[in-house]
């Protein structure tokens, strides 16, 4: 018997299966999916298995697999052809696909730490007859007595609720005895005091048309802010798990996981695993293994909860299908929603998108045809959508208001008299963006990459968001030695100290990437907000979406059109996006919301469309904009990234490359570049962009594989190929 196996190096260069005899005693055990150790070179490696056969000829004697790793963890029939179909989206190594499917805790490395999780149990190694006789003749020994007597009433109990000592001595007497049970570090309860809400019109149609499915087919739930999407997912799910079946919801933040899954939770119990990078690798462990044994029916988590291995899937929905979150940037370059699709194929059951500004590409396939489209129109339950109301900080600066304008001012104060909540939105974070001396006009720049530091007061740090680079802010300018140092541009640290400065008694918790760093952060800060012991939520990204608090019925926005200026050709779309969803987390329940949103330019269509919450406008008004410019959805996009420490090989490797792609591509592709990449300099490594815009090419992958393959065996220059970016 013979074994293909695919080794733990994620090279191209050796992107391909080596061929191992099974030893006589692992015969018996050995399966596909299985991973293994095996001799490569001078070395024992990790590896799968990808195949088993009794035939293979081969004039070089073949050495044998060493030994199964885990009999337990195999990559089943589905995930190996679900790694091949992402090595071809992406032009990945089949191993990297692979490890994207794992959590760290099971990835295919040595691995020294046992993350088994075990409490110690005592029971009884007599019968109840003799335990009991002991007790009645055992008249001094009051707290043995106790001990046995619990086990009696318990049938087991935890061995460090009891003494040491006490315990030792029941054990040598051979009354009782311990046993270590494998525990999960998460499980939880059903609420049973949990309110089911009776579904409206609309959510009763979306449910229906999407129950009574038996293949696989692709829905958009369009429906606005706070109609009740999470309602139908929860009573789709529902249906599934009567059904026999399993299912998968996936959720763009951490943030908005937890509150999620605590309903889920309510609902469902320990039937719902979640799986999300902020557990720790012994949680991610268990959950992974609770959902490998098919223990749970749901798993709910971000990006890499796709690949969690349910058997008998029912269903899949995205939340937010919209959010850049669900492509990955690095290597495998995959999108959850590919992903998504392709397990709901093999399955043969629906996905579900849901969103209420869902992507162009998504909402165009649904007005095709492509995909089904059901409507959500309207709000769930007693609850109206927010007056919005946009305000020019051209004039309020001429009023000398720089952060808060006279109307969100006003308006703040009145929501505190009322004892209401707000959100503050600021797409930024950090004390200050940009510290310049305006004595000899020195900034602070990242010494590896081309961007300046931002600046963090709460540790005086100076951070670089792209490489990690930090450094101490000194009083004086490093260059001139002059105190001439400015703080230009705003972030969530100073608006937080500014509105501690307006309104000293309100109560302010910031929710960012600097005050989420904590386990467990993202969820205290929510639940404090919605037990009501703050009165404002300040943000970033991460509070725009999803978030559901019944007393918030203030959203202000700060520096609103900050992301219109970013040069992509999807910044209106995130931008109308970002503030539409922000927008939406007001007036959530009988009380009357507001949205202020600050602005330098009035007049911008996309913010008029968020204004008068008209997302149809919109749509016409970008997708006539993309159609000018051939941009999604009418031509696909790729990206390539040409990267190298010196910068003129970067730029010839660049333009070679660009002048092959000009002559093998179709001529009805247009490819762009190269040109500097917004970041021009990152980790002291120069990159090139070049973008590819075509609609109907048959030849495109396999000129993106040749381009590769010339850069195969080059040690300095590195191609990023990106099949479908979301970002260019």
């Amino acid at each position: 018997m013979y074994a293909e196996i695919l080794i733990e190096y994620p090279s191209k260069k050796i992107d391909k299966y080596f061929t191992y005899k099974v030893p006589f005693n692992m015969q018996e055990y050995l399966q596909i999916g299985m991973k293994v150790k095996v001799p490569f070179n001078s070395k024992v490696v990790y590896g799968f298995v990808i195949n088993i056969t009794n035939n293979f000829n081969s004039e070089y004697e073949l050495k044998e697999i060493d030994s199964i790793v885990d009999k337990e963890l195999i990559l089943n029939k589905e995930l190996i052809k679900l790694g091949h179909y992402i090595k071809e989206k992406t032009l990945c190594p089949l191993i990297s696909a692979y490890q994207a499917m794992l959590p760290s805790s099971l990835k295919i490395k040595e691995i020294n730490t046992n993350y088994n999780y075990y409490k110690t149990y005592l029971l009884l190694d007599k019968n109840e007859y003799i335990i009991n006789e002991y007790i009645l003749n055992n008249k001094r020994g009051k707290k043995q007595n106790e001990l046995l007597q619990d086990i009696l009433n318990e049938k087991k109990v935890l061995k460090n609720r009891y003494n040491y000592s006490l315990v030792k001595s029941l054990i040598n007497k051979g009354l009782i005895k311990e046993v270590k049970e494998q525990e999960y570090r998460i499980n939880k309860s059903k609420d049973r005091g949990i309110v089911k809400y009776e579904l409206n019109e609309e959510q009763k149609y979306a449910y229906e048309v999407i129950k009574n499915t038996n293949k696989f087919e692709t829905f958009l739930l369009e429906g606005v802010t706070g109609s009740g999407k999470t309602e139908v997912y929860l009573n789709l799910i529902e249906n599934v798990i009567n059904n026999g079946k399993t299912a998968i919801l996936l959720l763009p933040e951490i943030s908005l996981t937890m509150q999620v899954v605590n309903r889920f939770y309510a609902w469902f119990g320990s039937s719902v695993a979640i799986f999300h990078s902020q557990l720790s690798n012994g949680e991610k462990y268990d959950e992974y293994l609770k959902i490998l044994r098919g223990e749970v029916s749901v798993v709910i988590g971000t990006r890499s909860a796709i690949f969690m291995p349910l058997q008998n899937l029912g269903i899949v929905i995205i939340d937010e299908e919209h959010s850049d979150t669900y492509k990955q940037e690095s290597t495998p370059r995959y999108n959850a929603i590919d992903v998504a699709k392709f397990r709901c194929n093999y399955h043969n059951v629906p996905l579900v998108l849901g969103s209420a500004t869902p992507l162009l590409e998504t909402r165009s396939r649904a007005i095709k045809g492509v995909y089904k489209h059901l409507f959500l129109r309207k709000r769930a339950g007693l609850s109206n959508l927010p007056q919005v109301k946009i305000v020019d900080m051209q004039k309020e600066r001429e009023k000398g208001n720089f952060i808060f304008s006279e109307e969100l001012i006003k308006n703040i104060k009145e929501k505190l008299e009322k004892k209401e909540q707000m959100i503050i939105l600021l797409n930024r974070r950090g004390f200050s963006t940009i510290i310049t001396c305006s004595y000899c006009g020195y900034t602070y720049k990242c010494p590896n990459c081309d961007i300046t530091l931002t600046y963090h007061k709460s540790t005086n740090n100076l951070r670089c968001h792209y490489c990690g680079y930090t450094t101490k802010k000194s009083d004086m300018c490093p260059n001139c030695w002059h105190d001439g140092l400015n703080y230009l541009g705003l972030g969530t640290e100073k608006v937080e100290m500014e509105l501690k400065k307006l309104f000293p008694k309100m109560r302010i918790i910031r929710m960012d990437q600097d005050t989420t760093t904590k386990k467990g952060s993202h969820e205290k800060i929510i639940n404090d907000f919605k037990n009501y012991q703050y009165d404002c939520l300040l943000g970033t990204q991460m509070i725009s979406k999803g978030l559901d608090f019944p007393k918030v019925s203030l959203v202000g926005i700060i520096n609103a059109d900050s992301t219109l200026n970013i040069p992509d050709f999807r910044s209106n779309e995130r931008t109308f996006s970002l503030l539409y969803q922000a927008s939406g987390r007001a007036g959530r329940s009988d009380i009357l919301g507001s949205v202020i949103i600050q602005t330098f330019n009035p007049d911008n269509t996309v913010l008029k469309c968020v204004e008068n919450n008209n997302f149809n406008y919109f749509y016409n008004y970008e997708m006539n904009i993309r159609k000018i410019l051939k941009y999604p959805p009418y031509y696909y996009l790729i990206g390539i990234k040409v990267i190298d420490k010196d910068y003129k090989k970067a730029l010839e490797s660049a333009n070679k490359i660009c002048t092959i792609l000009k002559d093998k591509l179709d001529k009805t592709s247009i490819v762009l570049g190269p040109s500097t990449h917004s970041l021009f300099k990152a980790n002291n490594m120069y990159r090139f962009s070049i973008v590819i815009k075509y609609r109907f090419d048959n030849k495109i992958m396999e000129v993106l594989k040749y381009i590769d393959e010339m850069y195969l065996y080059d040690n300095t220059t590195k191609l990023e190929i990106d099949i479908d970016p979301v970002h260019i």
